[in-house]
């Protein structure tokens, strides 16, 4: 993989080093290896946004009619208005079933290389169904989410205004593309960082100053760089130490379950840290609640420095200062049932 690659080209000390910079190359060298959220939502290849797509997707996204018990829906997991997160180790699904990961944000996930924490889907389009399918988490199947869907009159009258002149309008890719295209709308543009990048200097306090100054100088801007300060890569986690089996469980091997190749073993996509002072517990497995724990796993297991108490506070400050303007979303009204809608299967 590239990255063991480049980290085998690195010296350690090299990753350790922390240069003094003045506070105008520090800036320079942030705008290099970040970029502002945007003000607008991105364009989805092939899947072009119309109003009405986007806000059908809204419906579908907070409607637990999708979902076998009529129970559940996607905002179950990934709640808008905390941070586009449960907030649990793993979270409920079908029959209290918990899921096998924590969940991530969704929140600037259309900026990922790729959704879920092994990146099996590579885009949101193809996230947006995996849960209604999944027999731990929502337990429909695709063709039952359309019939349940057919069977709502509001359902089919929105489904035509948004895909019109096109036959049958309530397909599964079609429920997918619009949930899809309403998730591109939740990013959090205006962080101070993102104000920082932008030019004003002033936007952090001297403590996030000094926090991005070994954000970048320890190396933790190797992996997590770019427009969602991570997520654009995958990565070994523990590439000099692993972490306990409680922080990383052995049985969970990451990617090497799509891709079945030994070096991806333990491998997954690297997280975002938008807003991730939103968004604990923190990891693919859920178990460290405390942003300071976390920054100090990455520290020992990532690059094996063990950060000062300093060090950590000052990093986690600027972690602080990822937080944007939360998406306002308002809940949407949904289309009625009728006597003839299928019933919930609990």
């Amino acid at each position: 993989m590239r990255l063991i690659h480049l980290l085998a080209s690195l010296s350690l000390s090299a990753l350790l080093a922390a240069p003094a910079w003045s506070q105008t190359d520090l800036q320079q060298r942030a705008q290099q290896l970040f970029k502002p959220i945007p003000a607008t939502p991105p364009a989805l290849p092939g899947n072009p946004a119309t109003p009405e797509r986007v806000a059908l997707g809204k419906m579908l996204y907070f409607d637990p009619r999708l979902s076998e018990s009529h129970a559940i829906s996607c905002n179950s997991c990934h709640m808008i208005g905390m941070g586009g997160v449960d907030l649990q180790e793993t979270s409920l699904g079908h029959r209290w079933q918990r899921g096998g990961r924590n969940a991530p944000t969704v929140y600037n996930a259309v900026f990922d290389v790729a959704q879920f924490w092994d990146g099996r889907a590579k885009d949101l389009e193809q996230q947006a169904g995996g849960p209604l399918v999944n027999p731990v988490e929502m337990d429909t199947t695709e063709a039952h989410a359309v019939e349940q869907l057919r069977a709502i009159p509001g359902y089919v009258q929105a489904f035509a205004k948004a895909f019109p002149g096109r036959g049958e309008a309530i397909t599964f890719d079609n429920i997918r593309r619009t949930i899809a295209l309403f998730e591109a709308t939740l990013i959090t543009p205006n962080a101070p960082f993102d104000r920082y990048l932008k030019g004003n200097a002033a936007a952090l306090d001297a403590n996030q100053t000094e926090g991005l100054a070994l954000f970048v100088g320890k190396g933790c801007a190797a992996c997590h760089g770019g427009i969602n300060v991570g997520g654009g890569m995958y990565a070994p986690f523990g590439v000099v130490e692993r972490p306990g089996a409680e922080i990383l469980p052995p049985d969970d091997r990451g990617r090497f379950a799509v891709t079945k190749t030994v070096s991806d073993a333990y491998v997954f996509r690297v997280p975002s840290l938008r807003n991730v002072a939103l968004t604990p517990p923190y990891f693919h497995s859920g178990k460290v609640w405390d942003l300071r724990q976390a920054v100090a796993v990455m520290g020992s297991s990532q690059l094996g420095a063990q950060l000062s108490d300093a060090e950590i506070d000052r990093i986690t400050d600027f972690l602080g200062s990822l937080t944007g303007d939360q998406p306002p979303v308002t809940l949407p009204v949904l289309p009625a049932s009728v006597t003839t809608t299928p019933r919930p299967k609990p």
